[in-house]
């Protein structure tokens, strides 16, 4: 918290707000985790720049209200609420109320969720994944094997969180949504996945398999034959 105040009042004297998020504030930090740290002015050079300061790695994330609503609503289509949560959940470093409300509009919109998922986007997480299930049970050479059942243990992630109407993520993310989905819905699709990618990396994909198929269940089962998904050319 001191190094993180001390950044802003230094480097930025006249901001807004600034909030101190990710894992050294919600938990689960490791000796290699950075200081996320947004800063909120009334006017700036929007940017985000990486750094190190008393041995602390740091991402710095500069915007004005205007381009923090403009990226809550990108993240908002590709269903993973990045900035979001850095306002939402972040400890305020500056003095005062600043930023206030915009804190309050970022937890709202984390909170509702990213709605169900469009049918067309639906039915091609549904053939991808049901693609990619043949796929594992084609069988194929060691290295291929392992990156087939990678693919199907983050694609059934992610539709068990989009039939959730849950928030998505990537890499570590993809695994601390699903667990809070878990949390939330009374599941523990986490734990069996994580089981299932281990068995299948072991040469057992039936779990993964099985699992996989419980996604495609509440998504209206597999799509295969009969898929058909336009591809408009730019004029």
């Amino acid at each position: 918290m001191a190094v993180a105040r001390d950044l802003v009042a230094s480097r930025y004297p006249d901001a807004l707000q600034a909030w101190l998020s990710g894992s050294v504030v919600l938990g689960g930090a490791t000796p290699t985790s950075d200081l996320d740290i947004t800063v909120l002015l009334e006017r700036a050079d929007v940017h985000r720049e990486s750094l190190v300061l008393e041995g602390w790695p740091v991402e710095l994330f500069v915007h004005t209200e205007s381009s923090i609503r403009h990226f809550v609503a990108k993240d908002l289509e590709r269903r993973r609420p990045t900035m979001a949560r850095l306002v939402s959940t972040g400890i305020a470093l500056v003095p005062g109320q600043g930023g206030a409300a915009l804190s309050g509009d970022c937890a709202a919109t984390v909170a509702a969720g990213p709605g169900p998922l469009p049918a067309a986007e639906l039915d091609l997480a549904r053939y991808s994944l049901t693609d990619q299930l043949d796929d594992l049970s084609g069988g194929a050479p060691s290295g291929v094997y392992d990156a087939v059942v990678i693919e199907v243990w983050r694609s059934t992630a992610a539709l068990l969180l989009a039939t959730a109407e849950w928030w998505s993520g990537t890499g570590k993310w993809l695994v601390r949504e699903l667990e809070a989905s878990d949390e939330a819905n009374g599941t523990s699709f986490a734990t069996q996945l994580h089981a299932a990618l281990h068995a299948a990396l072991a040469g057992d994909p039936s779990s993964l398999a099985k699992t996989a198929d419980e996604a495609l269940d509440r998504a209206g089962g597999r799509l295969w034959a009969g898929f058909y998904r336009g591809a408009p050319l730019p004029q």
